[in-house]
């Protein structure tokens, strides 16, 4: 019998919630010895909406662009330093482009057979970029999505 899932892909997006997704990502894939991806999205469209509404002018639009990628790169490292203490063995990517469709584009393209996100945090709106973004990865998504909401992640992670 084949396995539920053996191809994950999780999301980074630097929020707490997504660190502890990323963590619970890393517990199922060495837990289930699944193949991990680990994706943070640049967001250029809103960047791109924000540039033509005039909130931005575009060299603001630029170095926030850069500063989104810098922190993507931060944040890549610190979650592929979390699965190599685990002994898991991640692959990374940034991409840039409207996130819902960056990670269901990422998802297709490494036949992934689950896409674990971070559940909203009590201090965002369900109506934010991200909690859009979650909502449009759940409709769209071509396999099965998970909502990390575990309050012992953290015991978890520590354990395996």
């Amino acid at each position: 019998m084949k396995p539920f899932f053996s191809n994950i892909i999780t999301v980074i997006t630097g929020s707490d919630a997504s660190i502890m997704a990323a963590k619970y990502a890393i517990v199922m894939a060495k837990t289930y010895h699944c193949r991990l991806s680990v994706v943070y999205v640049v967001d250029t469209a809103t960047i791109k909406q924000l540039t033509l509404s005039k909130i931005f002018v575009q060299d603001e639009g630029i170095e926030y662009e850069k500063s989104l990628t810098a922190n993507g790169e931060r944040y890549l490292s610190f979650v592929e330093e979390l699965a190599r203490a685990k002994g898991v063995k991640i692959e990374r990517e940034i991409r840039r482009g409207a996130v819902y469709t960056e990670i269901l584009t990422a998802a297709d393209e490494r036949k992934a057979d689950l896409i674990v996100l971070g559940g909203w945090e009590k201090d965002r709106s369900a109506r934010d970029i991200i909690g859009h973004a979650h909502h449009e990865i759940m409709i769209g998504a071509k396999c099965s999505v998970l909502l990390v909401k575990e309050p012992g992640i953290e015991q978890m992670y520590k354990s395996v």
